[in-house]
This record gives C-alpha cells, sequence and structure tokens, in this order.
C-alpha cells in the first residue's frame, strides 16, 4: 500500500502560503462603487488584474465575509482606482473597517455613481460584468467603460509592505555603456566643450534622481514647487518659473492640485506650504540629499564646495 500522499492531500499552511504569495509586487488599488440607495462602498484591493482586450475586460476579488460586497453586487458600475506613490494614507484609510472612508475624501462621480478618486495614477471605470464564485472570494469582472491615465508612479505592494517602482540598474547600464559610444569621432574636442559636460551630466544625474522623485507619486512640476516653497528661494509669485525652471501654466497648475490636496495655500498672492506640505518638503529634500551625497561620495568634499560654488556662479546665484 503506497504511504505517500498525493499532492491535493498535502495541507498548505496559509501563513507561508500568503507570504509567498507575497513575492509577486503588485499595484494598489480602491474599488468604489455605488447602489440605487445612495450607498458608497471601498475597499484597498491588490487582486486587480486585466483579463481581456476586446471585450476590455478587468477583474478583482473580495472576501465572501466582506461587509462590501452586497452594494458591489446591486451596483450596475464600479471603478478600479490605482493609487499613486503619494496615497498612501488613502490605501490605509480605505482598508479600515466602521468609517465613513468618503469623509474628507476627494472625488467626482463616474459611470453608474461610482465614485473614482483624485490624484491616481489611472482609473477604469467598469460594467458589473460577471461575478464567480472562487473559493472564499468573490471574483468580480468588470466591462471597462472609461478610463483615464494620469500617468502617475503607481503605489507598490510587496511582502506586506509599500514600495515604490523605479528602472532596473541593468537597463541603466545598457542606456549609459550605448550613450558612452556617441561622439568618439570628436572626442577630444566634445569632452572639453563646458555646454556639453553640463547637459550630459544633468542628464545622467537625472537618470537615478527623478525615478526615486516619482516613485513618491508627485510629478516632477509638484515636487519641484513642494522643494521651491519649502527652501524658501522664490520670494514671490513670479520667481517660481525661473526656480522651477517651467512655465508659469505649469506652475500653477502643480499649485492646484497640492492646494487641492492640502499641502499649500495662497496668501497675499504667493504660496505658502501648510504643515502636511512641509513635512512632504522635508521628506523631498531627504530624497535629493540623499541621492547628492551618493554622487559625491568618491569627491573630497572640498572638491564638492568648489563644484557647487561654480554652478552658482554660473547660474547667476549669488
Amino acid at each position: 500500500m503506497n504511504s505517500l500522499k498525493s499532492m491535493d492531500e498535502i495541507a498548505i499552511d496559509s501563513m507561508q502560503f500568503r507570504r509567498a504569495l507575497g513575492n509577486f509586487a503588485t499595484g494598489v488599488t480602491i474599488i468604489t462603487a455605488q447602489n440605487a440607495q445612495g450607498e458608497k462602498v471601498g475597499v484597498t484591493a491588490n487582486s486587480f488584474n486585466s483579463v481581456s482586450l476586446d471585450p476590455p475586460l478587468i477583474l478583482w476579488s473580495i472576501d465572501k465575509n466582506s461587509s462590501s460586497f452586497p452594494v458591489f453586487e446591486q451596483a450596475t458600475h464600479f471603478a478600479v482606482n490605482i493609487l499613486s506613490g503619494s496615497q498612501i494614507d488613502l490605501s490605509n484609510k480605505f482598508a479600515r473597517r466602521n468609517i465613513d472612508k468618503f469623509e474628507g475624501t476627494s472625488y467626482q462621480l463616474g459611470a453608474g455613481q461610482a465614485p473614482l478618486l483624485d490624484h491616481c495614477s489611472a482609473v477604469f471605470e467598469c460594467e458589473r460584468y460577471q461575478v464567480i464564485e472562487g473559493g472564499d472570494h468573490w471574483i468580480i469582472i468588470g466591462k471597462v467603460v472609461n478610463f483615464r491615465d494620469e500617468g502617475r508612479s503607481p503605489l507598490v505592494y510587496h511582502q506586506g509592505a509599500y514600495s515604490g517602482v523605479i528602472p532596473h540598474p541593468l537597463l541603466q547600464l545598457n542606456n549609459s555603456i550605448h550613450t558612452e559610444d556617441l561622439g568618439q569621432m570628436h572626442q577630444g574636442h566634445l569632452y572639453s566643450n563646458v555646454c556639453y559636460l553640463m547637459s550630459r551630466a544633468f542628464k545622467f544625474y537625472q537618470t537615478d534622481y527623478i525615478p526615486k522623485q516619482l516613485v513618491t507619486g508627485f510629478r516632477t512640476s509638484e515636487a519641484r514647487l513642494l522643494l521651491v516653497l519649502g527652501s524658501g528661494t522664490a520670494s514671490n509669485k513670479a520667481d517660481l518659473p525661473r526656480d522651477i525652471a517651467m512655465p508659469m501654466q505649469e506652475v500653477e497648475q502643480a499649485a492646484s492640485i497640492l492646494k487641492h490636496d492640502g499641502l499649500l495655500l495662497e496668501s497675499d498672492g504667493f504660496y505658502k506650504l501648510t504643515e502636511k506640505g512641509k513635512k512632504t518638503a522635508h521628506y523631498l529634500f531627504d530624497i535629493a540629499d540623499s541621492h547628492q551625497n551618493e554622487v559625491f561620495e568618491k569627491y573630497p568634499a572640498d572638491e564638492k564646495d568648489i563644484f557647487i560654488k561654480i554652478l552658482k556662479d554660473i547660474a547667476g546665484i549669488m
């Protein structure tokens, strides 16, 4: 008699199973819906996935014991809000129970009156297409009827912790090797040209730095505005395009979003950071300083100081 157990008889340790599944990094979403009676629900979920392009179908799953499921079952539509790197607090808020999750939350109403959260990486409005039983969860398939892509770096969940997205180092290495091959014919002359060296240095510096900044969920214009206001270099609104190196229209668009999120306010015709904004700017400065320290760690402190002084002179900064 064979004493070996078949595969389906081997007990699965649920905690170890969950830990193993955690090796698959996922995005973080908040799924929202509203029924005909006006009851709104929203749950944080990382079970979102694509199913089909034609027709455009997506799916996600919800625990059968969830108190929110009846509303998702009744609603004709639901929305998948893919969170940006700056929305950790929102993710935690919608993961809690027995609170009004929509109080103080900025959103619009979409198809079927489903709430569409502001400032996400992307939002998909879906018509309920099919509900399938899947063990202790319901698998909900939706047909996408509308979507918007805001291009913000997404919030990532991996091994029970929030994370972010940055380019893989090997890709940067390949790009570096490719770029080093350029201009070999005139290397002697070009590599002593200050304009060329500054533009190339800036490009390479940003290759590593910008992804670290974007992973916070803020666009470059928003992060620059927070940094400039946090440093106090601009004394009036007219100085901002110069210090942020962007047109006033983009500055005002960034300010509008940050104001909406409670990070700044407008006073006497100028923007000022709120306490929340100051903390966020401090966080962004930490990222910038950390990257700068990495770049300059192989140079003596006096050479770094001379380099910064030369840059200030060329930039016209006293």
